[in-house]
């Protein structure tokens, strides 16, 4: 035990370039006010990102409902709703779990979650039967590069139903609505009562008509959005997020019916495994109910694949420290993961509870030393000095791949820019972006730690939603402990 402890204790202090910590509160706050950026429909008064107009006021209307709002996934003008259900998820999880130590930024966290239910609520409820899933032609809106209050491709309207099933998406919605109605439930009871009825109606729905959506969709889901790992995942973590909305013995059945189930090194907006056994752990972990035991065992298995220096890890990290899974977009993985380490060693802390990767004692502040690694990272300590999170410490990326801030606002260029007008002399310029996105984590560095700041490098350079959704959780972990 002793030499591997000691290989785990030497990385941590390899890598943690000895510093004073970041800003966590700070962070945290920068990390909410990007998703007022990523709005789509109607701004609000309070508008903070005011580079920022109205836009999309029509989606929908090609189907005759109402689907304006919710969020612009990454750089691009589309409406993916199964990573936006996936970011609402985990936002709802990370103001649950640590919402006492987000201080005032809680109330900055409820309005980033509502903004996004608000519209999976339309897309639910608007028409019997349906459930959509998605708004704007992504291979017609890649081709573009114009701001989204110039839009003017198809905003063609996406849906499953019972002939073309989707139960990855709406599982995930079911989840979303559930873990959000968790968020409201004293704040704002007869809202959190609609989010939680209309959870249980999708997740029927998900359960009642199994497929894919990437089968039921094609080239609208995929390669954007492909379902990759199937759909089962998601109807386990939609399940397990109804049991904790509820505490129903139907869902806790459905939970157990699902079954022992994969056991991956990841965990993503498509692959929610790992983000269920950890959610599921927390029963056996702070109730002590041996029912949930097996969900315990899992979540340990798959830290143990994610520590470094022990006999079943399977993750690489840079030289730098920074886990690193795979070349597009790495941060989202980073961010994810490290929101379900923070809150299993938060699980572990409140029973003093220990387990074994092999040799190596695990603690929940081996845990916790991980995790703060990795934020740490983002926010600028690494071989580059550069914080990911754009906004954020003297050095951040200024060419992010994005097109509201790599093209001039609407009150500084009133003139319309088309399908192609932003390509030159924006896209193309070397100059940094003209409206600063803050809070926007892009995809990160590559696996030497290096960062060429290239806007047209999008699995570098590109911000995501579901990347800042969740790393709110691990910031406000950090931002609350003194």
């Amino acid at each position: 035990m002793g030499a591997s402890f000691l290989a785990l204790l030497t990385f941590l202090l390899v890598v943690s370039n000895v510093q004073c910590n970041p800003n966590y509160g700070e962070a945290l706050a920068k990390s909410l006010l990007f998703f007022q950026g990523q709005r789509s429909g109607r701004l609000p008064q309070d508008q903070q990102i005011k580079w920022r107009s109205n836009s999309a006021l029509y989606d929908g209307h090609q189907a005759n409902v109402d689907l304006s709002g919710g969020y612009y996934d990454a750089g691009d003008n589309v409406k993916f709703n199964f990573p936006m259900a996936f970011t609402t998820t985990m936002l709802s999880w990370g103001t649950i779990e640590y919402g006492k130590r987000m201080g005032p930024h809680i109330k900055e966290a409820r309005v980033a979650i509502r903004w996004a239910t608000d519209y999976l609520l339309k897309c639910a409820t608007s028409t019997p039967g349906k459930l959509y899933v998605g708004v704007g032609d992504p291979n017609v809106d890649h081709k573009c590069w114009e701001r989204p209050e110039d839009m003017d491709t198809a905003r063609t309207v996406y849906w499953v139903s019972s002939k073309n099933p989707g139960s990855d998406v709406a599982a995930e919605t079911a989840a979303a609505l559930a873990a959000a109605s968790i968020v409201f439930r004293k704040v704002d009871p007869t809202y959190s009562k609609m989010l939680l009825r209309t959870a249980q109606n999708v997740y029927q729905f998900a359960l009642q008509y199994q497929g894919s959506y990437s089968d039921s969709l094609g080239s609208a889901a995929c390669p954007f959005y492909c379902s990759y790992s199937g759909f089962k995942d998601e109807l386990l973590w939609g399940a397990a997020w109804l049991f904790r909305a509820t505490n129903g013995v139907k869902y806790y059945n459905l939970v157990k019916s699902l079954g022992f189930d994969d056991q991956p090194d990841i965990f993503s907006w498509d692959n929610k495994y790992a983000g269920a056994h950890v959610l599921l752990s927390r029963r056996a972990l702070l109730n002590g109910d041996k029912n949930f035991d097996q969900y315990k065992q899992e979540a340990e298995n798959f830290i143990c694949k994610i520590l470094p220096n022990n006999p079943s890890s399977s993750t690489q990290y840079t030289q730098g420290g920074l886990m690193y899974k795979l070349p597009d977009s790495n941060l989202q993985y980073v961010t994810s993961i490290t929101y379900l380490l923070t809150t299993y060693s938060k699980y572990m802390a409140a029973r003093k509870h220990t387990f074994n990767c092999g040799n190596v004692v695990v603690t929940p502040n081996t845990i916790r030393s991980v995790a703060k690694r990795q934020v740490d990272y983002i926010l600028g300590e690494n071989p580059l000095r550069m914080s990911y999170m754009v906004g954020f410490g003297p050095n951040f990326p200024k060419r992010i791949h994005h097109r509201g801030s790599s093209l001039p606002s609407v009150a500084a260029h009133p003139q319309s820019l088309g399908c192609q007008g932003g390509f030159d002399p924006f896209y193309h310029s070397s100059n940094p972006n003209p409206n600063i996105l803050v809070g926007a984590i892009v995809g990160g560095p590559n696996q030497n730690d290096g960062f060429p700041d290239d806007r047209s490098d999008y699995s570098h350079s590109e911000p995501t939603t579901y990347i800042n959704g969740a790393i709110v959780g691990p910031l406000a972990y950090f931002a609350g402990i003194p």
